[in-house]
């Protein structure tokens, strides 16, 4: 048998419970039960709270650590993992002017023919050695640009036939 243990739950049963009828997540729900179980004194023992939630006990001494130390905001709070840094930092794109001159070159007729244009303009003009993929994913859905190039038309066409040609094909939808 274990040794019982000491911990004094500042919140009421009844706070408990309503925290437990809103809690969303499934881990928060195993954490403010195991604290209402305490505080009703349905449980004694570690080990009964680990076999109740069908978790290891140090889990448990883990989560009972996490309140003994922040209360019950410690215990609930998710952590979030940082992430890999960003390729592009901020010294590059999402200041003013350099957006503002990314999103310029883009909007002219101009523009960029391809990504990897786009790339070495980053190269020569901020001096980053950036990669293709992360340039596109940047472009694409941050900036929302597509970039457009025009379809390649043979040397051999006239001009007055496609001229006359989209005049009629216009006027004919139209009617």
């Amino acid at each position: 048998m274990s040794r019982p243990f000491k911990i004094e739950i500042a919140e009421s049963e009844e706070e408990l419970k309503k925290r437990l009828q809103t809690a969303n997540l499934g881990n928060q729900k195993e954490k403010l039960i195991m604290l209402w179980w305490i505080k009703s004194g349905q449980v004694k023992e570690q080990q009964d709270i680990g076999k109740r939630l069908a978790k290891d006990t140090s889990t448990v001494t883990r989560w009972l650590q996490k309140y003994r130390s922040g209360g019950l905001y410690e215990l609930l709070s998710i952590k979030k993992a940082p992430g890999a840094k960003r390729k592009i930092h901020d010294a590059a794109m999402p200041t003013a002017v350099n957006y503002a001159a990314l999103s310029e070159e883009l909007k002219t007729g101009k523009g960029f023919s391809s990504y990897g244009a786009i790339v070495e303009w980053l190269k020569q003009e901020h001096g980053q050695d950036i990669e293709y993929a992360t340039v596109y994913a940047w472009v694409r859905y941050r900036l929302g640009a597509k970039l457009k190039v025009p379809r390649p038309q043979s040397h051999k066409q006239d001009e007055k036939l496609v001229s006359e040609f989209k005049k009629n094909s216009v006027s004919s939808s139209i009617a």
